[in-house]
């Protein structure tokens, strides 16, 4: 990407930045109402579109040097899980952990971490943009998703990838409701898109996310789904959670694609 168009693409980041910060902040009311809902669709689109337009599919998330690394990369959103069995897995150093990929594929598979590790791997230098303001550069290791989706086989009807994870935030009536977020084919197979089981030359901490999260890394960091268990290949989000694509875009006021 020339210089010209990562200065657009950095300036449209700061204006979707901007917008995204005063929608949110309210979106609770604002959600309720008949037209808020509507300027976030048309907000989305913009973003998704813009982005087509000054790079295409496999234009790149900007990577640094090592010595931009930050001291210290703070965890978003969860940052440990109790559940009893992850405990047991996370002990045994995820000897145990699988991850099913299953839905529309020709060849459902469970993976162990080691063969994931296995796998041709990629490593980049990356900013991680959080909607609650904070960035910070991280040295991410992982398998290439599309490398992963390959062996399983995704039939011609797939749309999105699903990731569902071990983490869980509460829900109506105090239920536990598991993270769940979604990508669509094109972000599934740009080469900067990968699972990621290593930060920083070390294996993933479980305040970052082990054994294993995704990394997107044109998009926000709730899209970045940590803990992850399965992936599920689907034609349609209908019939995952409410409808929109991920928990937090369920609740209102995330959108689906987060650009940036």
């Amino acid at each position: 990407m020339n210089s010209t168009n990562q200065s657009r693409r950095r300036m449209l980041a700061r204006s979707f930045a901007g917008l995204g910060a005063v929608w949110l902040a309210g979106c609770d009311r604002l959600s309720n109402t008949t037209w808020f809902p509507k300027i976030l669709e048309s907000g989305e689109s913009l973003s998704k579109n813009a982005h087509k337009l000054l790079g295409g599919r496999h234009s790149m998330a900007q990577e640094f040097a090592e010595a931009d690394i930050s001291p210290t990369f703070r965890g978003n959103g969860n940052t440990d899980i109790s559940d009893l069995k992850f405990r047991e897995m996370a002990n045994s150093g995820f000897s145990q952990w699988t991850l099913l990929i299953d839905g529309l594929v020709e060849e459902p598979t469970k993976f162990t971490l080691a063969e994931l590790k296995a796998m041709p791997s990629r490593t980049q230098i990356t900013r991680h943009d959080c909607v609650e303001g904070w960035s910070a550069i991280g040295k991410w290791t992982g398998v290439p998703l599309t490398a992963v989706l390959a062996r399983v086989k995704p039939t011609p009807q797939a749309r999105y990838v699903v990731f569902h994870c071990a983490d869980a935030f509460e829900g109506e009536d105090n239920e536990q409701v598991p993270y769940y977020e979604s990508i669509d084919m094109d972000d599934a197979h740009h080469p900067q898109t990968i699972l990621a089981y290593g930060l920083n030359g070390q294996s993933l901490p479980i305040t970052n996310g082990a054994p294993l999260r995704l990394r997107v890394e044109r998009q926000l960091g709730y899209k970045h789904a940590k803990y992850l268990m399965r992936l599920e290949l689907v034609e349609t989000l209908a019939g995952i959670g409410e409808g929109k694509g991920g928990y937090w875009e369920d609740r209102g006021g995330y959108q689906w694609y987060a650009g940036i």
